[in-house]
């Protein structure tokens, strides 16, 4: 037997939905009830590294193992489970094929994973989490598979998840076979067709939500009359005029399409009974912020946009760094928060002043910014968080 220890890394990247998914018409399979399309956002801010390593060595007795962030994380869900079975089949039928592969398939897995930024706290780590998983095992085991194909199992983990195995802007096409086989995500623009989207994300709190999104939006589909008009009207169109938003980069239609489906999901979720409430005053004082921003403008410059949490993530292009970036800063600069980047906010004018109850929610309300934009896809990377001999690397 040898006690070789296979290894493969790589990265993946957060995605923020501009059309948002909400809904699942299969649990089981993960199945959505719309299509939805997203902004990959840059690995250099927000993404999570993941090895996938196995060996003959590792004892069967112990089985497959997650360490996330220096804790282990139980993998006996079905979800992931369901994705592992999948990678593993994969395999399987490729060492069939060609006797001489060694038998990866039937090896423990050893993963390791770390994002760089909080787990739970509304920013997609499933989305992240799910994609690097799937990618690294599927590198580790050599698989052919596409992106789209991968997009598929990584769906099962989470739905979002098949968004972030893309880079640019990238569609879930919630398909309608009733197995899923056509559930898949696929990539409208790469990110370098509209490079200057940028995004400030206002972190409001680092906190896990108080109604998980899975529990959540079943709730939804079940009790909230709005929501049928959402899934059948309000969606198809949002998609197709957001499709064409990014094809011709016209901003103005993005920003409205952003920001009208992000009221429409948070309508259905107050539909919801009883009702849901993922945004908070801080959240509703950042809309307001925006509102002002772009009146002062005479046209839109900022998108809000927030997903099942307070969390406001804020779209602009880079050449209106000032108005929008700006603006913020100078609210939240006396409060002691982190992330702005200092080449990007020097020099920067408040070009307008906010209303002070709004000004005052957003400084005692955000903890910290993440400054970031539009990025690639997930990438191979020689950084292993799982040393040669099998053991977690040191750092």
């Amino acid at each position: 037997m040898s006690d070789k220890v296979y290894r493969a890394s790589t990265t993946a990247p957060v995605n923020i939905a501009v059309v948002k998914y909400w809904g699942k018409r299969d649990a089981k399979l993960n199945l959505p009830t719309n299509s939805s399309l997203s902004v990959t956002l840059s690995q250099a801010d927000l993404r999570t590294l993941t090895t996938a390593s196995c060996s003959a060595s590792f004892p069967a007795s112990e089985g497959d193992s997650l360490l996330l962030n220096g804790e282990p994380s139980d993998i006996s869900g079905a979800r992931t489970q369901a994705c592992l079975r999948e990678l593993r089949t994969r395999r399987a039928a490729l060492e069939q094929a060609d006797p001489s592969l060694p038998k990866l398939s039937t090896y423990p897995l050893r993963l390791v994973s770390e994002n760089n930024f909080p787990t739970a706290a509304g920013l997609a780590s499933s989305a992240a989490g799910f994609a690097a998983l799937v990618r690294a095992i599927a590198n580790l085991y050599e698989l052919p598979a596409s992106p789209s194909e991968l997009s598929l199992i990584a769906r099962q983990g989470s739905g979002s998840a098949c968004r972030s195995l893309f880079g640019g802007y990238v569609a879930w096409r919630m398909g309608d076979k009733a197995d899923g086989t056509d559930s898949m995500a696929d990539q409208v623009a790469e990110a370098s067709h509209w490079p200057d989207m940028r995004a400030l994300i206002l972190v409001v709190s680092a906190a896990k939500k108080g109604v998980s999104s899975s529990s959540g939006m079943q709730q939804t589909v079940a009790t909230s009359g709005l929501f049928r008009e959402r899934i059948t009207t309000v969606v198809p169109e949002n998609m197709a005029i957001m499709e064409k938003a990014i094809a011709e980069k016209d901003f103005e239609k993005f920003a409205e399409v952003t920001m009208r489906d992000s009221n429409s999901f948070h309508a259905t979720c107050a539909d919801t009974y009883p009702p849901i409430f993922y945004m908070n005053d801080v959240s509703r004082a950042a809309i307001r912020a925006v509102e002002a921003i772009n009146q002062k403008a005479g046209r839109a410059v900022a998108a809000y946009t927030f997903d099942a949490g307070p969390n406001a993530v804020i779209y602009y292009q880079e050449k209106d760094t000032e108005a929008v970036v700006g603006t913020f800063y100078h609210v939240l600069q006396g409060a002691d928060i982190g992330g702005w980047k200092s080449a990007d906010i020097k020099g920067l004018k408040p070009t307008i002043s906010l209303d002070e109850n709004v000004a005052g929610l957003l400084k005692g309300g955000v903890s910290r910014v993440i400054m970031t934009g539009v990025g690639e896809g997930p990438a191979k990377t020689d950084e292993y968080l799982v040393a040669e001999d099998g053991t977690p690397a040191k750092r």
